[in-house]
Formats: C-alpha cells, sequence, structure tokens
C-alpha cells in the first residue's frame, strides 16, 4: 500500500501522521511541489522489453514534459545499489519515477520534517530539482521503474553530508 508518513525531524521513530489515500498523499506532498499521482494500469506482457515498457506508457509519459525515459529494473539483492541512493541527496533537475513493479521508499527532507513517501505498483512521483531526498529499496529490491529525464548530468547526485537519512526507519523498518 502506498503512503507516506510526516516525522518531525527530532522524532525519527514517530510519524506525525499516515496517510494512505491516494488523494491525501497528493495533496499532502503537492504542498511542497511534489507531484504523486496513480496511473491506471496498463495491460503489460510479462518479459517485456524495455522498448515495451516505454510504449505502454507513452502518452502519460509524453504530458510529463521530459526529453526522454529510461527503465530501472532492480530484481535482486543488490547491496552496493542500495547503498548508493541511501544518503541524503540533491539533484540538479527533478527525480521522476513510475513504478511499473515491485515498491520502493522516498524520504524528502523538507525544513523542519521528512516526508516518507511508500511508493508501488502504478504510483508516479515528481520530486523537484534541488528537494534533499534519499531512497532506500529495500533488502531484498524488486522494482521496475520509467525514469523520465532532461538530462543525463541531471542524475548526478549532489550529497548533503548530512546522517539525517540513517536516523529514519528504511522499507523494511
Amino acid at each position: 500500500m502506498s503512503y507516506v508518513a510526516v516525522y518531525p525531524v527530532t522524532s525519527p521513530d514517530s510519524p506525525n501522521k499516515v496517510l494512505t489515500h491516494v488523494d491525501d498523499i497528493a495533496a499532502t506532498l503537492a504542498e511542497h511541489g511534489v507531484r504523486f499521482e496513480r496511473w491506471q494500469p496498463v495491460a503489460i506482457e510479462k518479459g517485456a522489453s524495455d522498448a515495451q515498457l516505454i510504449a505502454a506508457y507513452q502518452a502519460q509519459l509524453d504530458a510529463l514534459g521530459y526529453r526522454a525515459v529510461d527503465v530501472l529494473r532492480v530484481e535482486s539483492a543488490q547491496a552496493e545499489l542500495r547503498a548508493g541512493f541511501l544518503d541524503e541527496r540533491r539533484y540538479s533537475e527533478d527525480e521522476v519515477r513510475f513504478f511499473i513493479a515491485g515498491q520502493g521508499l522516498f524520504s524528502l527532507h523538507v525544513g523542519d520534517y521528512v516526508y516518507a513517501v511508500r511508493c508501488e505498483k502504478n504510483d508516479l512521483l515528481v520530486i523537484p530539482a534541488g528537494m534533499a531526498h534519499w531512497f532506500d529499496m529495500g533488502e531484498n529490491p524488486h522494482f521496475v521503474a520509467l525514469r523520465p529525464f532532461n538530462t543525463e548530468s541531471g542524475w548526478v547526485p549532489q550529497l548533503t553530508g548530512s546522517d539525517l537519512a540513517h536516523r529514519f526507519p528504511g522499507l523494511d523498518d
């Protein structure tokens, strides 16, 4: 189930609120310029190629307005890959994910709060450029996601140097 849990930065053990209704999640995140949507499922054959996955969602992707898209498939325990996303970072362009399968937890650091957003199949999340955040794919990751983007240089993380991310619950907690 998708949710957003809102934590004060000073209380990583207990969220102020947890929202599970798509409209509530979207409204809460929109207050900070973050876009959250649930897209209608599209029939996709098992074993579909990257090109077939992109083609299945081409109309929705075109409406987002990004120049390119690729597919990220993580289907096994990859500790090094996971560790690479667990530190707080910013990007020079929006970080966009649409989950075709599986799940992941994006934690957004906004002022004195952390918004932990669990995304799953059919969820779109658009984190605006410059927003501090981190991502946890869990100890046994499994997901397939579309990644719309404008330039590959926009993927280069700017680490904040904060240890905040290591104080908050992860996907498996």
